[in-house]
């Protein structure tokens, strides 16, 4: 019933997309069902000219070639996906939908439970002979809206480092270049998205793992308000965490968020309802927004290119009727870098007790030696890092404040080679800061999304992150919509 990566799944064989039938603005048309968006899918369903059993086998068939390449997806569950796509294929047809995401192939990051599939975390330490009998909550909201879960995506383990890769895994690649990392920790998801394994997917962020990989895969990534989507099993990486869209635009990063944006029993921190229609704000205005621009987050390397792009995106919101300016945040003299550092190596070290010593040797060798170096943190550095937390939360609180957007880079860096943790500097050292951002509202908990904002010269997308005050998510989603409107970023089918 479930293949792994380069078996052929259920269903797929012989399956094509149906003739092209044109398209025209206002009538998302597409031969190639695999490059619909969420909404295009439903639109299409909606008018007759596809079906989700089209859609879902497509999409299966499209995993049969590309995914072994990728290894963006480790579990191709699709019998039950099928039966799940035909009772959508019905209620569209009697006009009985029970989302506007009813019939969308989803794929689940590895590191979410879903029913019935071993939630390995990436790990060779987990034992896959467990009961698996619940659905995390956002799995759950998307069931309940009819969408079409399908796939898990790779991770690397317990989602510890910034690149897709595991001893359990192997290496996930970016499409974009096959010999470049896809990011992490949600780095398959990412992957899957940008090449058309399923046009939604579900993320994890405990320090920028959803907008790392929308970045580096030139797909859009949303970090809600923590607590916006309720999460569990709870993460090893504590408030740390968030769960949260990817996708290819920000309309479909919408439509997820009316589904999955709601509070569950199970997560004591998850926010109350706040009846938010995510996709009917994305039209609300973004004429007079006052707009800080930061290019770079303290002393680190940022790649010419990089910058460039994200300073022109910011006279995009020039062009959009935005006052932008650079701006310069004052933090309370604390240093993000180390607060998050001790936060999560203080987070990793976990993953050593909740396993007997015997199995450590069959942990990553990059987390079992974060998680050594987080043992070494005494409770007092702890409770000292969680007090510059609150006063790196304060700073920014102050900045959001006085500017109702900012605007930075997601990465410092484009899309580095497969098989390192970091790109190398010009004199050839390790840069250690190449993810200097990201972090800062892991630590403050705001909304903060990537958004692709152009290609480098060598053809890598680079992410604008936008970040709004606490609660604002739907502004953030919104001034992504009317930026990604303004400046497309146009994507060929991938990998070439």
């Amino acid at each position: 019933m479930r293949s792994p990566p380069a078996s052929r799944p259920s269903g797929s064989r012989g399956t094509t997309a149906p003739p092209d039938r044109g398209q025209s603005e206002g009538d998302p048309v597409t031969s190639d069902l695999t490059r619909a968006t969420a909404a295009e899918l439903a639109a299409l369903y909606r008018k007759g000219k596809a079906s989700p059993v089209e859609a879902l086998k497509a999409i299966l068939a499209r995993a049969e070639t590309v995914n072994p390449r990728l290894n963006a997806l480790c579990l191709i569950d699709a019998e039950p996906a099928l039966k799940a796509a035909t009772a959508s294929e019905k209620r569209w047809k009697k006009g009985e939908t029970l989302s506007a995401i009813d019939g969308v192939p989803v794929s689940i990051k590895e590191l979410v439970r879903v029913k019935g599939w071993p939630t390995l975390m990436g790990s060779k330490a987990v034992d896959p002979h467990q009961p698996w009998t619940e659905d995390a909550p956002a799995v759950q909201r998307l069931r309940e809206a009819g969408a079409v879960i399908f796939a898990q995506s790779t991770s690397p383990e317990y989602g510890h480092k910034g690149v897709t890769e595991s001893p359990l895994r192997g290496v996930t690649r970016n499409p974009w270049d096959l010999e470049r990392t896809s990011g992490g920790s949600s780095g398959g998801a990412g992957a899957a998205v940008v090449a058309g394994l399923g046009p939604l997917a579900i993320g994890t962020d405990g320090g920028g793992s959803i907008r790392l990989p929308a970045s580096f895969c030139g797909i859009v990534g949303h970090k809600p308000t923590f607590g916006r989507v309720a999460a569990w099993p709870p993460s090893v990486n504590g408030d740390l965490a968030n769960t949260g869209p990817m996708t290819r635009t920000v309309e479909d990063c919408a439509l997820m968020m009316n589904v999955i944006a709601r509070p569950d029993m199970r997560d004591p921190t998850s926010l109350p309802a706040d009846d938010v229609d995510y996709v009917k704000k994305l039209d609300g205005k973004v004429k007079k927004l006052k707009v800080g621009l930061v290019l770079k987050f303290g002393d680190h390397h940022l790649d010419p290119e990089v910058g460039a792009l994200v300073a022109k995106a910011a006279r995009t919101f020039e062009k959009l009727g935005c006052e932008v300016e650079e701006a310069t945040p004052d933090l309370g003299g604390v240093d993000g870098r180390k607060i998050f550092g001790i936060h999560w190596l203080c987070f990793v070290q976990r993953v050593l007790q909740m396993f007997p010593p015997e199995k450590h040797a069959l942990l990553d060798p990059t987390l079992l030696a974060m998680a050594r170096d987080g043992a070494k943190y005494s409770s007092a550095d702890l409770v000292a890092a969680m007090a510059d937390r609150r006063t790196l939360s304060l700073g920014w609180n102050r900045f959001l404040a006085a500017y109702d957007l900012l605007l930075c880079p997601t990465l410092a860096v484009p899309a580095f080679d497969v098989g390192r943790m970091a790109p190398a500097l010009a004199d050839g050292t390790p840069n250690t800061q190449w993810s200097p951002y990201t972090h800062h509202f892991n630590l403050s908990r705001h909304p903060s999304a990537s958004v692709p904002c152009g290609l480098t010269k060598s053809g890598l997308p680079v992410g604008l992150m936008i970040t709004a005050g606490h609660y604002r998510d739907a502004l953030v989603l919104r001034a992504a919509h009317h930026y990604q409107a303004a400046a497309p970023l146009k994507t060929p089918a991938l990998p070439a």
